[in-house]
């Protein structure tokens, strides 16, 4: 196989296919990702998926307002920041400050919806892109290695499943990133510390940290609507 055939392959890869048929896959999926989030063990392995999206949301926003996103970290016990510079205070800082916790659902939501509708490889391909963007951003070799796990794990996705296995992959790291935004919420509202975001908002702003938590709490709910919208027609 020569580099053409190779590119070739990546165009038809990145391209819409149609839609996986109804079946077995839509509760196998959600099955796997509601086990892998109420687990320890498997939460704590793929919890840094929810994380990288967590922090990139800082940085994608920031930048859509007007900053510049530097670098993330993902930390050993998967927690992360990203750093964005400029301004520190006005609307561009804050809403860059908000935007981490809702990332995570926002994209889970975008996932499940794609999962059925036969765009699955396209935003797969996007996902790619955006991680292998991400790369120069990183910050530790723990970030590095979870960035490139979660390339890898993608990639070979992307290149290798059947419009079936990649549908039922997308709607498992979907429904993944959802239970796992409303997770993060909850480790905010039972353990809430000095550097998480409703509390730097707070200081940012004067408003108080339970109404940024509520808004979270507010955007998660729809997206978890959005998401069980798209679901639960193929649920029969």
């Amino acid at each position: 196989m020569d580099w053409n055939d190779i590119l070739d392959q990546a165009i038809e890869h990145a391209r819409p296919a149609d839609a996986a048929p109804p079946g077995w896959w839509t509760l196998l999926a959600l099955a796997v990702a509601c086990v892998v989030v109420a687990l320890p063990l498997t939460w704590r392995l793929l919890r840094p998926a929810v994380t990288i999206v967590h922090e990139l949301g800082h940085g994608i926003v920031g930048m859509a307002c007007g900053r510049r996103f530097t670098g993330f970290v993902v930390s050993g016990d998967m927690s992360g920041h990203a750093e964005t510079v400029g301004p520190s205070r006005g609307l561009g800082r804050v809403l860059s400050a908000w935007a981490g916790y809702p990332a995570p659902a926002l994209v889970g939501a975008l996932l499940v919806q794609v999962a059925f509708g036969g765009r699955a490889r396209p935003v797969v391909t996007a996902i790619l892109v955006v991680l292998a963007l991400s790369l120069v951003l990183v910050r530790s070799a723990h970030t590095l290695g979870a960035v490139l796990l979660a390339l890898a794990a993608t990639g070979a996705l992307w290149w290798l499943a059947g419009p079936t296995v990649l549908a039922a992959a997308v709607l498992a790291v979907g429904v993944l990133l959802l239970l796992g935004a409303w997770r993060h919420l909850g480790a905010v509202i039972g353990h809430g510390r000095a550097q998480d975001d409703p509390q730097q908002l707070a200081r940012l702003t004067g408003v108080p940290a339970w109404a940024w938590t509520l808004s979270y709490a507010l955007v998660i709910g729809a997206c978890t609507w959005w998401a069980w919208r798209a679901i639960s027609p193929h649920m029969a």
